[in-house]
């Protein structure tokens, strides 16, 4: 199977174009918003690349730094249909994949219309202009450092229910509009995941009295 892929892959362009233009007729599907994040995958394996190789050490998502991988993009549509999934080098940037990626949507499907959605570890200020320059609009999470320095506009806007257990906030400025959400349901996961560690610790700390060690290493 994966000599099969290893053929197709010179072919993909072309492949998805025609899946592109199949999923229209078929399931009526539309193009105009668009879902972007990254993944990686690890080879674990000591076989040794040349610096032209895609397998690269970078940051880990699988928390396992000690193996080299690549980073993968997927662009799919809200009816789970991928248009196009770019294969980069395991040390690529997050950020530094976004301006590829409104080329390669802008060449493919035109400037208008488009409305893309991003994580918070993808859009920089320069690549937010670029999308705005576009005449695309987006949707992603906003840097924590920019919410910090919005907190106090924040404070004088009444909450506002959307549907049972969440609440938004909508705060505009001229570029753009902010909606911070608060979801009882993620609070009470958030809660839940806080005390399961909190009772890691206090095992860990039942545990280390029972041990024979001196200041210094209780306090490592």
């Amino acid at each position: 199977m994966y000599r099969c892929l290893d053929k197709l892959t010179e072919h993909k362009d072309e492949l998805f174009k025609f899946l592109l233009r199949r999923w229209g007729e078929l399931f009526g599907a539309k193009f105009d918003v668009l879902l972007y994040d990254l993944t990686s995958t690890h080879f674990e394996t000591d076989q040794e690349r040349g610096p032209d190789c895609l397998r690269q050490f970078g940051y880990s998502r699988d928390k396992r730094g000690d193996c080299r991988q690549v980073v993968f993009a997927l662009i799919v549509i809200p009816e789970g249909f991928a248009l196009c999934y770019p294969v980069m080098s395991g040390n690529t940037v997050d950020s530094s994949t976004l301006s590829g990626f409104l080329d390669r949507i802008e060449h493919r499907y035109g400037r208008a219309n488009l409305i893309s959605f991003m994580d918070r570890g993808l859009p920089t200020e320069d690549s937010l202009a670029k999308v705005r320059a576009i005449g695309a609009s987006h949707h992603v999470g906003t840097p924590k450092g920019r919410l910090t320095r919005l907190e106090q506009d924040f404070l004088h806007w009444p909450w506002a229910k959307v549907r049972d257990g969440v609440q938004v906030k909508r705060l505009a400025t001229e570029a753009d509009a902010y909606v911070p959400a608060q979801s009882d349901a993620r609070i009470g996961k958030e809660r839940g995941m806080r005390m399961k560690q909190l009772r890691r610790y206090i095992e860990r700390l039942k545990a280390l009295q029972g041990q024979s060690l001196t200041r210094d290493q209780r306090l490592m």
